[in-house]
């Protein structure tokens, strides 16, 4: 197997694997604080943002070496 797509599917897969792990910490978090629906969805609003941010950077990034 070629070394660069090895790192390719890793980052892929560890990145989706940490993207889940905070999506259970935000989720923890809103439980024990007992944060309610609202709370609970601007803890997963903030997330999601981030995780769009990642996804965006990685299009642009895509685009950009492709031109």
């Amino acid at each position: 197997m070629d070394p660069e797509l090895f790192e390719e599917w890793m980052m892929i897969g560890l990145v989706s694997a940490l993207v889940g792990f905070m999506a259970f910490i935000v989720w923890d978090l809103a439980k024990k604080s007992k944060a309610g629906r609202f709370g609970t969805m601007i803890l997963f609003l903030a997330l999601g943002l981030g995780v769009l941010g990642f996804v965006i950077k990685s299009l642009v990034i895509g685009s950009l070496e492709g031109v």
